[in-house]
C-alpha cells in the first residue's frame, strides 16, 4: 500500500479543493492509502457527503496553518503543530511514502531539508516542473526556485535528477539535457555557466549543450537545467505572458461579430493551445534531491491539480523507487570534486 501525508490547510483553496483532488486519485488507485492532516473539523466537514474508501483515509489533527507570508524557516521551527510539519513528520518517521502540500513553497523546502535531509551525492535540492512542449512531450525544467546560487557541481547534479524523471516518470528512453544559457556556443555565459558546461559534457549522459530561452518550448532537449533564480524567472515569465495572451485573445473577441465568428472556426485550436498551456495536468512540482519525495503544488491549485499530481507523479514516482535511482547514479559522484557534498 501507498502511502501519503497531505498537508490538507495548504493553499488558497484548502482545505476543500485539496480533500476533493486527493479523493479523486484515490478512487482511481485501489491500493493507495492517504492520511489528511489538518483541523479536524475543517476535513470532517468536506469528507461529509463524498464517496470514497474510508478504510483508505485517516485524519490526523494539526491545530496550525502555515500561511503563504509566514516566515519559511522561522514557521517550520516554531510551528511544531502545523499541518505541514506533521505530515512531513510522517514522511521521515516511515508512516508515510511522500508528501505533498500546495502551502508555503519556501518552507515546504525547508521542511524538506530538516525532517529528511539530502540524498547522498546531492548538496542543494531542486524544483522540478514539466513546460509546455509544442513539437512533442513536456519539457522538464529544473531548477526552479529551490536553490537561488546554484553552483556548477550542483547544476550536474541536477541535470543526473533531471534526466532520471524523464526516463521514469515521463518514459522518455534517452532523454537530452541541455544547459539554459545566453547561447549554444560552448563559450557563452558567465563563468558558472562555462564550468558547469564543461562538467556536463564531461560526465552526464545525453548532454546536448546549451540551449537558449526561445528554444526551450521547440523540444530541442527534454530537461533543461539551470540555476533556481533563472528558472523560477523564465517559469513566471512564461505563465505571466501565456496568461496575458490568452486574455487578451478573450478581450479581443467580444469586440465584433467577425471576431466571434472566426473564433468559433479556430475554437479547436484555441482549446488545444489552452490544454498544451495548462500546468494542472502536470499537478505539482518535486522537490528533487530530498531522502523522500516531496510535491509541491500550485497556491492556487484546485482539485485537478491535486489528483494529477498523485496520479502522475507520486504514485510512479514511488512504485519506481526513483530516489533509490537517483542514488545509484549519484554515487559515483559523491566525494569527488565535482560533486561533493559541503
Amino acid at each position: 500500500m501507498l502511502r501519503v501525508s497531505i498537508d490538507a490547510m495548504g493553499g488558497d483553496h484548502a482545505p476543500g479543493e485539496i480533500i476533493s483532488g486527493a479523493l479523486a486519485a484515490l478512487n482511481a488507485l485501489e491500493d493507495m492509502h492517504i492520511t489528511f492532516v489538518g483541523r479536524k473539523d475543517e476535513v470532517y466537514s468536506c469528507l461529509e457527503g463524498l464517496k470514497y474508501p474510508g478504510e483508505r483515509v485517516v485524519v490526523s489533527h494539526a491545530e496550525e496553518v502555515i500561511n503563504g507570508n509566514d516566515d519559511p524557516g522561522l514557521s517550520i521551527r516554531r510551528k511544531k503543530e502545523s499541518s505541514m510539519v506533521k505530515a512531513l513528520q510522517l514522511v521521515r518517521s516511515g508512516d508515510a511514502d511522500a508528501f505533498l502540500s500546495a502551502g508555503n513553497t519556501g518552507a515546504l523546502m525547508a521542511g524538506g531539508l530538516l525532517f529528511l535531509g539530502r540524498i547522498r551525492g546531492i548538496s542543494r535540492p531542486a524544483l522540478l516542473t514539466p513546460m509546455p512542449g509544442f513539437h512533442g512531450q513536456p519539457v522538464l525544467f529544473l531548477d526552479v526556485g529551490a536553490n537561488m546560487d546554484a553552483r556548477p557541481e550542483q547544476l550536474l547534479q541536477y541535470a543526473f535528477m533531471g534526466r532520471i524523471y524523464a526516463q521514469q516518470i515521463h518514459g522518455y528512453p534517452e532523454p537530452r539535457v541541455a544547459l539554459l544559457n545566453v547561447g549554444i556556443e560552448p563559450n557563452k555565459g558567465n563563468n558558472q555557466a562555462r564550468k558547469a558546461y564543461e562538467l556536463l559534457r564531461e560526465y552526464l549522459p545525453g548532454f546536448c549543450g546549451n540551449i537558449e530561452g526561445t528554444d526551450v518550448f521547440l523540444n530541442n532537449a527534454d530537461v533543461v537545467v539551470c540555476d533556481g533564480f533563472v528558472g523560477n524567472i523564465f517559469l513566471k515569465s512564461s505563465e505571466g505572458l501565456s496568461r496575458t495572451i490568452l486574455g487578451f485573445f478573450r478581450q479581443e473577441i467580444k469586440k465584433n461579430l467577425r471576431y466571434k465568428a472566426g473564433a468559433l472556426l479556430l475554437q479547436p485550436v484555441f482549446h488545444k493551445l489552452r490544454h498544451e498551456i495548462d500546468d494542472s495536468g502536470y499537478g505539482g512540482a518535486p522537490l528533487l534531491g530530498v531522502n523522500g519525495l516531496c510535491i509541491k503544488c500550485h497556491g492556487s491549485a484546485k482539485a485537478r491539480s491535486i489528483e494529477q499530481a498523485l496520479l502522475k507523479q507520486v504514485y510512479p514516482f514511488v512504485r519506481k523507487n526513483v530516489t533509490g535511482k537517483f542514488q545509484a547514479a549519484l554515487a559515483d559522484l559523491t566525494g569527488q570534486d565535482h560533486g561533493g557534498e559541503e
